[in-house]
C-alpha cells in the first residue's frame, strides 16, 4: 500500500525539478512513509522530459506522465489523480514556492483527523502585487459564490482523500474550484492549513489575466451545474415564468387603459414594447429550461450518485 501520492502537474520547470524532487524525497524518507511522485508535464518546450526521465532512472518512486501539447493544470491534475495510488493525494506546484516540508502535517490531517479536504493558505505571499490582487478578487468572490470560506482557493498545495480524487472531474480551469467540486460530491469536511509560501527561485511565473477571467466564468459554470444541472427548468422556468407575468401584466395594464381611456393607441406606448419583450423572452426562458429537462432526463449519467456506503 502506498500512504502518499505526490501529483505535480508542471510546464517549462526544468531547472526546479531535481531540487524539489531531492526535497521531497528527503522530507518523506524522514517521515517513514511509502510514496510516489506523478510528475505530469504539460506539453513543456524545454527540456523538463529528458529531467523527469533520469530523475525517474535514479528514483523508483517517481512516475512520469508527458502530455503532447499544453491542455493546462487542470487537465494535468485530472490524470494524475488516476494514476494516483496513495491513500492520501497531496498536489503541490513544481517551482518551489510550494514546501515539501508541509507534507506530513497535511497528511495528518487527512488520515488522523479525518478530513476529507485540506487545502493550503498562503498567509504571506511573494507574489507580485499584478497577481496578489486578482487572487484576491478570485477569492472573494469563490466565497461568496460556493459558501466555502477559504482564504486561497487557488493555493496549488493541497491534500486530499483518495476516495475524493477518484470521484471529481477536474477540467478547464477547474483546479481553481476542486473544494467546490468536493462539497458537490457530498465530502463536506473541508479545512485550511496556514503553509509556508517562498519566493519564485527559477523561471518566471505563468499567472496570466486571462487565466484570472476563465476562472472566473468557470466559477459562473461550476456554479450554475452543481445547483441546476440536473433541473434546469427550476432556473429557466422561473426566470421565465416572472418575465412572462411581468409582460402579461403590462399588456393587462395596456388593454384596460385602452379601453377605459380610449385616449391612445397601445402600440403607440414605449411600455407596449416592454410589455411584448417580457412575454417573449419569458416564453423563451420556459422553452430552454424545458429543453434543458428532456436533455438532462436523457442523459447517461442522470441517475449517477455518490454512494459512500452500504449495509
Amino acid at each position: 500500500m502506498i500512504d502518499i501520492s505526490i501529483v505535480i502537474p508542471l510546464f517549462n520547470e526544468e531547472e526546479s525539478l531535481p531540487e524539489l524532487c531531492t526535497w521531497i524525497d528527503k522530507v518523506i524518507k524522514d517521515f517513514d512513509k511509502k510514496y510516489e511522485i506523478i510528475l505530469i508535464d504539460d506539453g513543456s518546450t524545454d527540456q523538463s522530459w529528458s529531467i523527469i526521465s533520469n530523475l525517474c532512472k535514479q528514483n523508483q518512486s517517481l512516475r512520469g506522465i508527458r502530455f503532447r501539447r499544453n491542455y493546462g493544470k487542470s487537465a494535468a491534475l485530472n490524470v494524475g489523480f488516476e494514476s494516483a495510488e496513495g491513500n492520501v493525494v497531496i498536489t503541490m506546484d513544481a517551482d518551489l514556492q510550494d514546501s515539501p516540508d508541509e507534507i506530513p502535517d497535511l497528511y495528518r490531517l487527512i488520515s488522523e483527523e479525518g478530513f476529507d479536504l485540506i487545502s493550503g493558505w498562503k498567509q504571506k505571499r511573494f507574489d507580485p502585487i499584478t497577481k496578489t490582487v486578482p487572487t484576491r478578487l478570485f477569492n472573494w468572490a469563490a466565497r461568496k459564490m460556493s459558501g466555502i470560506y477559504l482564504h486561497d482557493f487557488n493555493c496549488g498545495l493541497k491534500a486530499y482523500k483518495s476516495e475524493v480524487v477518484k470521484n471529481i472531474e477536474v477540467y478547464g480551469e477547474m483546479h481553481r474550484y476542486i473544494p467546490v467540486l468536493a462539497k458537490w460530491a457530498g465530502f463536506k469536511k473541508i479545512g485550511e492549513k496556514v503553509v509556508q509560501h517562498q519566493a519564485r527561485k527559477y523561471g518566471n511565473t505563468k499567472f496570466g489575466w486571462e487565466r484570472f477571467v476563465n476562472g472566473f466564468l468557470d466559477l459562473l459554470s461550476i456554479t450554475f451545474v452543481s445547483k441546476f444541472g440536473k433541473r434546469p427548468m427550476h432556473l429557466f422556468g422561473l426566470l421565465g415564468t416572472i418575465c412572462f407575468f411581468f409582460g402579461f401584466i403590462i399588456a393587462a395594464y395596456l388593454t384596460f387603459a385602452k379601453f377605459a381611456f380610449q385616449a391612445y393607441k397601445m402600440t403607440e406606448r414605449p411600455l407596449f414594447f416592454f410589455g411584448l419583450l417580457f412575454m417573449v423572452v419569458g416564453t423563451q426562458l420556459f422553452l430552454a429550461g424545458f429543453l434543458g429537462e428532456l436533455i438532462s432526463r436523457g442523459s447517461a449519467d442522470r441517475n449517477n450518485y455518490q454512494v459512500k456506503e452500504r449495509i
